[in-house]
C-alpha cells in the first residue's frame, strides 16, 4: 500500500498524474541503448545526420536513408542489438544514414512542413555526395513518413529522381475517417489543439502521449495503475517503453500542417498540398514504395495505411504486420 502511494505521488509529480509505463531509470541512451557505431556527419538548424561505421568488408553502392518520427527520438530504429534496425541494415551490406530531428523550443514555432523538407534535402545532398550514388532509398515512419512522401512528391514536381525507392512504416496519407480515430476528434477539437500549440508555441510530447496512451486505456493507463499503485511494483523494464515516452516536442506551425491535412485529406487529391513553392501530386510519384502497417496499431489503423498505400504512381507493395503501431515495426523474427 506504502510503495503505492509512493509511486502515485511521484506520477502526480513529475508524470502529470498519468501512471508511469516504464523504469526510467533502467536505460540510458549509449550504454544499453542506440549502441550502434556511428557519427554525425552534417548538421543544420532542423536536423542532424548520422552515418552508421559499416561492419562488412563490402556495401552496396545505393544507401539507406531512416526518417524518424518527429514527436520521438531516432534511436528507434537502434534499441537493443536484437531489435536495431541500424544494426540489420548492416549487418545486410547497406550504408546506413539516420535523421535526428532537433528538439524545437517556442523559437521555432514557424518550422512548418516545408522546413522540414528543406532541411531533409539538405540531408539528402550530403548522403549522395558521401557514397556517391546516384539515388538512395528511404524510409519514414509515422510523421517521418508524412515527410518522405511529400519530399518525394516535391522531387516529382521539379522532375528530380534522388530516390530509388521510399519504405513507409505504419504512416497514414489517407485520412479519410472510416476507424476508431474518428471517435476522438471533430472540427472543434482540432482547432483547440491548433489554438494550443500555437500559443505555447510547441506541442509538448507528453501531451501527445497522453491522448494516444486514453486510446488504449486498458492497456496503456489501467494495467499501469493497476501495476504500481493497488499492488506497489515497481513500473516494468521495457525498452520500447523508455523510448515512447522519452518525447519531444513539435513545432506549432508543423502541428498545424499535420492537423490540416488531417482534415483536409489533401494527399489524396492531385495539387491540393503545396510543399516548398510546389504542388504535390502523388500519383507523379514513380519510385517503388514498400509499406508496413500493424493490425493492433491504434494510432495509424492499418486499414488507413492500405488505402494509403495506393496513391502512388509506381509499383506499391503492402506488408501487414502482427503487432501495434511500434512493434510491428521492432518484430524480428
Amino acid at each position: 500500500m506504502l510503495d503505492g502511494l509512493s509511486h502515485l505521488a511521484k506520477d502526480l509529480v513529475n508524470n502529470g498524474g498519468m501512471p508511469s509505463q516504464v523504469n526510467m531509470d533502467a536505460f540510458e541512451v549509449g550504454k544499453n541503448l542506440a549502441t550502434s557505431e556511428g557519427a554525425v556527419v552534417f548538421r543544420n538548424d532542423v536536423l542532424e545526420l548520422i552515418q552508421y561505421k559499416p561492419i562488412t568488408e563490402q556495401v552496396h553502392e545505393r544507401p539507406l536513408l531512416v526518417i524518424p518520427p518527429q514527436i520521438n527520438k531516432f534511436y528507434v530504429f537502434d534499441l537493443s542489438p536484437e531489435k536495431s534496425l541500424a544494426r540489420f541494415c548492416l549487418r545486410s551490406n547497406v550504408q546506413t544514414f539516420i535523421i535526428s530531428w532537433r528538439n524545437p523550443t517556442k523559437a521555432q514555432r514557424e518550422w512548418g512542413l516545408s522546413t522540414y523538407i528543406e532541411a531533409l534535402k539538405e540531408a539528402v545532398d550530403v548522403v549522395l555526395a558521401i557514397t556517391g550514388s546516384k539515388d538512395i532509398n528511404m524510409l519514414g515512419a509515422c510523421s517521418g513518413g508524412i515527410t518522405c512522401t511529400a519530399l518525394l512528391g516535391h522531387y516529382a514536381a521539379l522532375g528530380e529522381k534522388k530516390v530509388n525507392a521510399m519504405t513507409l512504416l505504419v504512416s497514414v496519407l489517407d485520412t479519410t475517417l472510416d476507424n476508431e480515430v474518428a471517435l476522438f476528434v471533430d472540427e472543434q477539437t482540432l482547432e483547440t489543439a491548433k489554438r494550443h500549440s500555437y500559443q505555447a508555441g510547441v506541442l509538448e510530447g507528453r501531451d501527445m502521449a497522453k491522448v494516444f496512451a486514453w486510446m488504449r486505456p486498458n492497456d496503456l493507463i489501467w494495467n499501469y495503475w493497476v501495476n504500481n499503485y493497488l499492488l506497489g511494483n515497481e513500473p516494468p523494464v521495457f525498452d520500447i517503453l523508455f523510448w515512447n515516452n522519452d518525447t519531444t516536442r513539435l513545432p506549432a506551425a508543423f502541428h498545424g500542417d499535420l492537423i490540416e491535412m488531417f482534415k483536409n485529406n489533401p494527399l489524396i487529391r492531385p495539387n491540393a498540398l503545396e510543399v516548398c513553392g510546389t504542388p504535390i501530386d502523388l500519383k507523379q510519384v514513380t519510385a517503388d514504395v514498400f509499406c508496413l502497417a500493424g493490425t493492433n496499431d491504434h494510432i495509424t489503423p492499418w486499414a488507413s495505411c492500405y488505402k494509403s498505400a495506393r496513391l502512388f504512381g509506381g509499383k506499391t507493395e503492402f506488408v501487414l504486420s502482427s503487432s501495434g503501431h511500434i512493434q510491428s515495426i521492432l518484430n524480428p523474427p
